[in-house]
């Protein structure tokens, strides 16, 4: 029913907090909330590195993740790409396709005119259980497998072949270049309609192809970029010199990931974050911090709320008056309120104590003035609304005093 005031501890009782600690308290919440925010939605994220299988993010002997720690080291921006956002870069990008079935359409059609490599599958593996991230060799996957990649738009021809180590020879735009790799044991080679050569075998066998006049390469034997392949020195020296001939100056190399189902799923929280719903964002913070700061320091003094039900006679009158007007009954006073008019007259102006009745009403009509009290107290008795009793309380009123000058 009342508020219940609180007041300042004593000065001999000390505070627990100070108003100033407790600011600083709050400041540093806020902020290391807002960090983590922050963070979390701009993190890289924890991409699993899989079963070991040929792709960027494998340390496995047919992974690649070798051949980017090196680019990394010799000084080239290379990239790992695990959302679909960043397979429009200008830059060469090394999609390494595990099956016959992995869908490559979207990815050709969006990099008809970039540089692209394709690796073909070579090897049917199984995870080595006594080594997390190994695998051991089961054997070739079947010729369908990397023939599948491509086809049936590029129909290419699998072959696999003895090679004895042989160097391999760079023909086209790479014939002058530096590259010189032993080719593997065995050899995956391919041929195939509208295919340029730039790395053949001793036989002419391509290894690696331009598919038509576009920056569209295949890679018929991943084991030139693998794990496996930078065992030696030079083989990975001429490995990271390839990708340089077939990428745009200056600009990344990178690794898809998202094909084998290691791309990063999108961060609904990153929205508040990016426009145009950081515009909505920002609104919000600045509204919290008003909030916050209008909680701290008040715009004047504290309005304290009034009792429901106030103390003393004058709150109990106005209590009554309040529940007489919800129930819509102010016409029935008419004769209380004559009756207090009447026993005030009786006393104010002498009325003998031997009248009762209607004889105190025939005396205090004989006293002079303008109006019977007899008809105020009829007209007041007989009221049917609130503004004919006001209006005939009044004139009680009126007459009283009237008769007390």
């Amino acid at each position: 029913m009342s508020d219940v005031a609180i007041g300042r501890a004593s000065d001999g009782g000390g505070e627990l907090f100070r108003l100033r600690t407790i600011i600083i308290l709050v400041c540093v919440g806020v902020t290391a909330f807002a960090a983590m925010l922050i963070a979390t939605a701009y993190a890289p994220g924890t991409t699993p590195k899989g079963d070991g299988a040929a792709h960027a993010l494998s340390n496995s002997a047919v992974g690649y993740s070798g051949i980017i720690r090196l680019t990394q080291a010799a000084g080239y921006d290379t990239r790992v790409i695990r959302d679909d956002d960043g397979l429009d870069g200008r830059g060469l990008l090394v999609v390494t396709p595990q099956t016959a079935d992995t869908p490559m359409g979207d990815i050709i059609a969006r990099r008809v005119k970039l540089p692209t490599m394709v690796v073909l599958p070579k090897w049917a593996t199984i995870a080595d259980k006594a080594h997390p991230g190994w695998v051991n060799y089961l054997a070739l996957l079947p010729p369908s497998e990397p023939y599948g990649v491509l086809a049936p738009v590029n129909k290419l021809t699998i072959v696999r072949t003895k090679s004895g180590g042989r160097p391999l020879t760079a023909t086209g735009f790479l014939t002058d270049s530096d590259i010189a790799i032993a080719a593997p044991r065995p050899l995956q080679t391919m041929t195939g309609a509208n295919l340029h050569p730039l790395l053949t075998d001793s036989e002419g066998r391509i290894v690696l192809g331009q598919i038509g006049e576009g920056p569209f390469y295949v890679l018929a034997d991943g084991d030139l970029l693998s794990n496996m392949g930078m065992r030696d020195a030079g083989n990975a020296q001429s490995a990271v010199e390839l990708l340089n001939q077939l990428n745009v100056e200056n600009e990344p190399i990178s690794f898809d990931v998202t094909l084998v189902g290691l791309g990063r799923q999108p961060n609904p929280l990153r929205l508040a974050f990016d426009p145009p719903f950081l515009a909505m964002t920002l609104t919000l913070v600045a509204a919290m911090l008003l909030a916050g700061w209008q909680a701290f320091v008040r715009f004047g003094p504290a309005v304290r709320r009034e009792r429901a039900i106030a103390f003393g006679k004058a709150a109990l009158v106005d209590n009554s008056a309040m529940l007489i007007r919800k129930a819509r009954r102010q016409a029935r006073l008419g004769g209380r309120y004559v009756e207090t008019i009447r026993e005030r007259a009786v006393t104010a102006f002498g009325v003998p104590s031997r009248l009762r009745g209607q004889a105190i009403d025939a005396y205090l009509d004989k006293l002079s003035g303008r109006a019977k009290f007899s008809d105020l107290a009829q007209a007041a008795e007989q009221a049917s609304d609130k503004n004919s009793l006001v209006a005939a309380a009044q004139a009680l009123h009126d007459w009283a005093k009237e008769k007390a000058k």
